[in-house]
């Protein structure tokens, strides 16, 4: 059994095609989710910058600890949106094998 599956997926290839009709609308709806999330991002640095030096000024050790968690979590996530595309093209190609 496991035998006769493997042969009939053997034959399975996967070869990305950009010319199917709706490809340039999903590819300008992802540009515009990914802007949107690195401006949320930088409002989150932004955001969490300013909690961090009223923190640091009121010494309020819990507010400025939630203001620096706040940046870095912003950071990760900007470079997170920065870094999928190329994540993503390279798991694929590990996947087929380069």
């Amino acid at each position: 059994m496991f035998f006769a599956a493997s042969a009939v997926f053997a034959d399975v290839t996967v070869h990305p095609d950009t010319s199917l009709p709706g490809t340039n609308q999903l590819q300008s709806l992802i540009n515009g989710f990914s802007s949107w999330a690195l401006m949320a991002a930088l409002a989150g640095m932004l955001l969490g910058a300013g909690v961090w030096a009223l923190g640091h000024h009121a010494s309020n050790y819990q507010q400025s600890m939630n203001g620096r968690r706040g940046l870095l979590i912003s950071g990760v996530a900007a470079i997170v949106v920065g870094a999928a595309p190329a994540l993503v093209n390279f798991l694929f190609k590990l996947g087929t094998g380069f």
